[in-house]
């Protein structure tokens, strides 16, 4: 029988496919934690791509390149999720304001002085009741 493609081809492909869904998946992976909401779509299909990755290795490459595919995707995953952590790209994403007001806690006509020195009152209070009991 003749094939179309040569086996070095195909282990070419393999090899290519491999690192292609690697990339595919820290990607899907990275988008899911840091930009879209939820555990959903781009999440579930990213961790596909990482273990389709390390079954293609297994059985289409061998257990050795298995074995490394595994390592890579662990160590890979780790290393984007530190890595884009620690990047400003994240600070450029969250929400970083300062918020300087104050809000007065007293009841209008009363001042601040006199709600502490009634919260200790009250605090001496309870503490007496508890040592009673």
């Amino acid at each position: 029988m003749q094939y179309i493609c040569r086996q070095e081809d195909i282990e070419t492909m393999n090899t290519l496919l491999v690192i292609l869904l690697i990339a595919a998946g820290i990607i899907l992976l990275l988008l899911e934690m840091f930009l879209l909401p939820g555990f959903g779509v781009a999440g579930v299909t990213g961790f596909c791509c990482l273990a389709g990755a390390v079954g293609v290795a297994y059985f289409c490459i061998g257990a050795t390149a298995g074995h490394i595919t595994l390592v890579a995707v662990l160590v890979l995953s780790g290393l984007s999720i530190y890595g884009f952590v620690k990047s400003k790209a994240l600070e450029k994403m969250g929400l970083d304001t300062t918020i300087d007001s104050k809000v007065s806690l007293a009841a209008p006509g009363k001042k601040i002085e006199n709600l502490e020195k009634e919260a200790e009152e009250m605090s001496r209070e309870a503490e007496k009741k508890d040592a009673e009991h």
